[in-house]
């Protein structure tokens, strides 16, 4: 169909930056060049398409490029838009030889640009919007979600004390926590009653499962988050790191596995899909064999409670987007496509419901 929405077209790139997310580039380049030795402007900057929640920007110079991260503008939810903790992080994690962009600087100082931000070394790659790698060979496509999951399992092995991290959240009662603070966040950003998001709120809590060890957990592992090398299929670099924190691993893998079974927007319109795919066909793993992989990587259990973490992680994605959808409603979102992105909350939400009755509910 010719109007069938195009992730790729939708996400990829870059933009002219609206007023409303204008950054004064002459403050910008002064700051850098206290960072970065030899550093020469002028900057030159653009908005990325893909962003949602954090403006994301490239910066080019006569000398490179590198990507800057900031809070919006306007009033935020409490403990949203982090870029301080992502800063920590991406730092803690690159000097352990995990594959994220090198931080350049963070700056906390709201009088330079507008609001806090970060600035990274842009890498080099491809990103994949769609999960079903359109133009791709089956064999590439094995590939790269066999490097995906690795890479997932390998996050998940970090000791958080070695890398610095042990207080970067708290250890025990992650799950639990996420329940309470999207649940939190999802009514400050109501817009409409949705009955089934009403009665996750009342069950999650009461179903959870035993917890793993904590580790550092991504919290929006997928895809599109990730960079593949130009040439190989390889994980170069990991990106969004927003939702990090100390947590359940199983949490976070179980999330990242939503990917099978998300449902399809109206025209292919909201988060990317491989429900209804050919997956042999594609040289993609089959849910049960990923998830296989990932328990044979790191130990921890999957398949045992994957209904209930199926009904959180579909619960706590809605709500994420319900916060894009106040954000619509406020003035404040920070893409053309969020309005779009929010259509999905219902459906979400429905989906989670089905798997929780599965669970037992």
């Amino acid at each position: 169909m010719s109007d069938r929405f195009d992730r790729d077209a939708a996400f990829s790139g870059t933009k002219d930056v609206p007023p409303a997310l204008a950054i004064d580039a002459e403050a910008l380049a002064a700051w850098l060049a206290e960072r970065i030795p030899d550093f020469r402007g002028p900057v030159s900057v653009r908005q990325f398409k893909g962003g949602q929640s954090n403006p994301t920007y490239l910066l080019e110079t006569p000398d490179g490029a590198y990507v800057l991260r900031r809070k919006p503008p306007g009033k935020l939810l409490p403990s949203a838009h982090a870029v301080e903790r992502e800063y920590r992080v991406m730092k803690a994690l690159g000097e352990a030889g995990f594959p994220v962009p090198r931080v350049v600087g963070l700056c906390e100082d709201a009088a330079v640009i507008g609001t806090a931000f970060y600035v990274m070394a842009k890498v080099e790659g491809r990103i994949f919007w769609d999960p079903a790698m359109p133009g791709s060979a089956p064999a590439e496509r094995a590939a790269v979600y066999a490097a995906m999951n690795a890479t997932l399992a390998r996050l998940h092995g970090y000791d958080p004390a070695a890398l610095g991290l042990a207080d970067y959240g708290k250890p025990e009662g992650y799950v639990a926590r996420q329940i309470a603070r999207w649940s939190k966040q999802y009514r400050a950003s109501e817009t409409g009653t949705i009955a089934e998001m009403d009665r996750l709120i009342d069950w999650l809590p009461t179903r959870l499962p035993e917890a793993m060890p904590a580790r550092v957990v991504h919290g929006d592992f997928r895809l599109d988050n990730l960079i593949v090398a130009p040439d190989r299929p390889e994980i170069a670099a990991v990106l969004d790191w927003e939702l990090s924190t100390l947590g359940d691993p199983v949490a976070d893998f179980t999330y990242h596995c939503m990917q099978w079974v998300m449902p399809e927007g109206p025209d292919g319109a909201g988060i990317g899909t491989l429900r209804g795919r050919d997956l042999d066909a594609l040289g993609l793993p089959h849910l049960s064999d990923y998830i296989a992989a990932y328990e044979r990587a790191t130990g921890f259990p999957v398949a045992r409670d994957l209904d209930f973490f199926f009904a959180y992680n579909f619960f706590r994605i809605a709500a994420i987007l319900q916060g894009i959808a106040g954000r619509v409603r406020d003035g404040t979102a920070t893409s053309e496509n969020a309005e779009q992105m929010a259509k999905q909350i219902r459906p979400l939400a429905e989906t989670a419901w089905g798997f929780a009755v599965k669970a037992g509910a």
